[in-house]
């Protein structure tokens, strides 16, 4: 496969597009394939509040979301190839609170595709006293539906992941994302509560009327000191480069070939969503990745504005980091603006 660079330009400068319609303030975007980047641009500004600052291909965003798959769904794979935990361990045998009408046959499978019953979120940082006695809030809840009956995205699936896997680890999840993933990678910019001044905006703080900087947007993730199983890393894009050509590359020996097959496997046919272990495939739905894109390809999201999804039978990958967050999260226009930037990289594809 090949890329056209006259089209992947046109592509690129819809970003501009976005930034003077008010997409977003902001952005920093990579494509790349098996061999490495192709196209690495930044654009506009990482802050308007109450400066305006430029952005540049050094800036650090908060992922949000993201978190969900480059941390906690890639340490999880790990620690299942060392022996550590099985996809159909249930719940309870980590979690002894793990109580409640149908929640008895509740597993790891269920937490990493998004089927387990819960909520997609509540308000834990109002809720709950701490980290803990927010983990013992969700473990008592009762479920919105029958497990594996619906897929239905929910924060609180991954809170308890991570909180399992630092169980079992025996320290934070910073740590064990340090260990085991960053360090691994080389991704020296990505990080839980980042010590840097490059790091894009997001929301004002209806408090401080001060932006975001370098703290979790998340209020949960917040609440848990930044540090989470569904928010609260940050990256680069030069960093979320190395991860994807790790898995544009089925893995590349880092992880297996065959976990890298089963976890971009849609194990969630039929239901609301395709799902593999953590990761959104595309399928018939996931508009995000783009319409025209293989069923096979797969990637994910950040509310903040962040995305990256990868198709590796049309060898091409996308990064695209927005902080569309800035200044308030009410500009929904990052929703098109994804699929229309997507349709635009793979429309730059030919044999």
């Amino acid at each position: 496969m090949f890329i056209d660079m006259d089209k992947l330009d046109k592509a690129f400068q819809l970003i501009n597009d976005g930034i003077l319609k008010g997409d977003f303030p902001g952005a920093v975007a990579a494509v790349g394939n098996k061999k490495g980047i192709i196209k690495l641009e930044s654009f506009g500004n990482r802050c308007l509040y109450p400066e305006k600052l430029p952005m540049t291909k050094a800036t650090l965003f908060d992922l949000a979301s993201l978190t969900k798959v480059v941390a906690t769904n890639t340490l999880f794979m790990i620690f299942l190839e060392k022996g550590l935990i099985s996809v159909y361990d249930n719940v309870s045998y980590y979690l002894s609170e793990f109580k409640g009408k149908d929640k008895e046959n509740i597993t790891i499978f269920n937490l990493l595709t998004h089927t387990a019953g819960f909520v997609p979120f509540k308000d834990l940082y109002k809720l709950c006293k701490s980290y803990e006695d927010a983990i013992s809030y969700i473990c008592k809840l009762d479920l919105e539906y029958k497990p594996g009956t619906r897929c239905i995205y929910s924060d609180f699936s991954y809170i308890l992941l991570g909180y399992i896997l630092e169980k079992i680890g025996g320290a934070r999840l910073d740590v064990l994302c340090r260990r085991y993933i960053f360090d691994p990678l080389n991704m020296e910019n990505t990080s839980f509560n980042p010590k840097s001044s490059n790091i894009a905006a997001t929301e004002i703080d209806s408090k401080t009327q001060k932006p975001f900087i370098g703290i979790c947007h998340d209020e949960n993730g917040r609440f848990f000191d930044g540090i989470s199983g569904h928010a609260g890393l940050f990256s680069n894009v030069e960093d979320l480069c190395k991860f994807s050509n790790m898995l544009i590359n089925k893995g590349n020996n880092f992880i297996s070939y065959a976990s890298f097959r089963a976890m971009v496997t849609n194990h969630t046919l039929g239901l609301e969503d395709n799902r593999g272990y953590g990761w959104c495939v595309k399928g018939h739905k996931n508009s995000f990745i783009g319409d025209i894109a293989l069923k096979e390809a797969f990637g994910h999201t950040g509310f903040t504005g962040t995305s990256l999804w990868i198709d590796v039978e049309s060898d091409v990958y996308a990064i695209l980091l927005t902080n569309r967050v800035h200044p308030t999260r009410d500009n929904n226009n990052i929703i098109r603006f994804r699929r229309i930037f997507s349709n635009a990289v793979l429309g730059s594809l030919y044999i």
